[in-house]
């Protein structure tokens, strides 16, 4: 026997992405239930992408959920590619001026959104089993979920959500046949590690060596994050401490008088290197937003944001749709989503073979990404393409 529930909006994931949109939608009067698997303590602890762009942090601002980030997140004005010996900054402040990043944990960003939701009586329902989303051709879906109590339920919505990532539910619910899908595997992976050390840098270091890749980022003054580019079958029991901060300093203390600052590592994990694109992001009432629709790899720093800017889309599409009945909009959330998501898929790719080392590359190919470095670093033009694109493209009015 199912227990019957109603709500405007039944999002599926309590990531970013389905948090998000809850808020916005919360702010501008609309219903919504999250509906997320994992608990409470999972999702605030999971840690994933810390570089927020502008648009990024101006949208949580706007949505009133900004201050610890304003007050605890670290705005860089500019990056390092490390290559060949030395260090070259590209330089936020001058390149494109008023922009910059702010690195903050995905996981902050989760429990501000928690925090905010369930402040303003949000109904979020974490632990919860069995989803599965039905009727989403007709105009009145539903969900079916077990949740944490062991109590089945319906929920009766208008439109679903799917926020659930790229391993959940929502979009291998839509029928075969409706999605195009692309595909791009890279042949290797990131080792990532969290340390409780502070930043040898002040600002992220994007290192290219004849080892490999490896990226120094932080989290706070006191948390560092690294990651080492990997193969692509690399296991973490090949990975001792001792053996990842060799690494680490063999491919950062390339520039003479930096010293990596080594100490405890708290977390390790090893990240598959993919990018996908499913088109269209929506099957009738079923709208996907985030890694549900699209996954980049995260040399270019865009998973969360890309996830950030679709549930804008989605939110004021929503709006003329609960007020009058108005579809136009609602049925235009793919096409207007993906430019922005296919210009995050090529700069991610722009960054990962920018930096990264190939095992198919011979020296020809070396001396040719040399000689893209050398563009991107002595280069106006060549340093704003790259800076324009990290700090994020501007928002235009995707719905119009």
């Amino acid at each position: 026997m199912l227990v019957g529930m109603r709500t405007q909006v039944g999002i599926i994931g309590a990531g970013p992405a389905g948090l998000l949109l809850s808020h916005l939608l919360h702010l501008r009067g609309i219903e919504s239930v999250v509906l997320e698997r994992r608990s409470r303590e999972y999702v605030e602890r999971r840690v994933r992408a810390g570089v927020l762009e502008q648009g990024t942090v101006d949208t949580l601002a706007d949505a009133g959920v900004g201050e610890r980030l304003k007050r605890e997140g670290l705005v860089h004005r500019g990056i390092e590619l490390r290559y060949g010996g030395a260090g070259h900054r590209i330089a936020f402040e001058r390149l494109v001026p008023g922009r910059a990043i702010t690195v903050y944990g995905q996981q902050e960003v989760v429990k501000d959104l928690i925090a905010a939701r369930l402040a303003a009586g949000g109904d979020v329902r974490f632990e919860v089993d069995d989803v599965a989303v039905h009727d989403l051709a007709g105009d009145r879906p539903y969900l079916t979920f077990t949740d944490a109590g062991g109590t089945a339920r319906r929920l009766g919505c208008d439109v679903v959500a799917g926020c659930d990532g790229f391993h959940g539910v929502s979009r291998p619910s839509i029928p075969e046949g409706v999605l195009t899908e692309y595909h791009r595997d890279y042949p290797f992976a990131w080792l990532g590690i969290l340390a409780k050390v502070r930043p040898s840098s002040e600002e992220l270091i994007y290192a290219r060596t004849e080892r490999g890749f490896a990226l120094h980022s932080m989290r706070s003054p006191e948390i560092s994050r690294f990651y080492l580019q990997v193969a692509p079958d690399e296991q973490l029991s090949a990975w001792p401490d001792e053996r990842i901060w060799a690494e680490l300093r063999s491919r950062l203390e390339t520039v003479p008088g930096f010293a990596l600052t080594t100490g405890d590592i708290v977390e390790k994990g090893i990240t598959p290197m993919r990018g996908y694109v499913a088109e269209p992001m929506q099957y009738g009432r079923l709208f996907l937003a985030g890694d549900a629709a699209h996954i980049v790899p995260p040399t270019g720093a865009k998973g969360l944001n890309l996830a950030v800017a679709d549930v804008r889309v989605l939110t004021e599409a929503l709006v003329p749709f609960f007020a009058d009945g108005s579809t136009g909009a609602l049925d235009g959330y793919s096409e207007a989503c993906l430019p922005r998501v296919w210009r995050a898929q090529h700069f991610s790719w722009w960054m990962t073979t920018l930096l990264h080392t190939f095992d198919s590359d011979d020296a020809y190919a070396r001396r040719l990404q040399t000689s893209h470095l050398d563009y991107v670093t002595s280069s106006e033009a060549g340093g704003t393409t790259l800076a324009e694109n990290y700090v994020g493209l501007p928002y235009r009015e995707e719905t119009s």
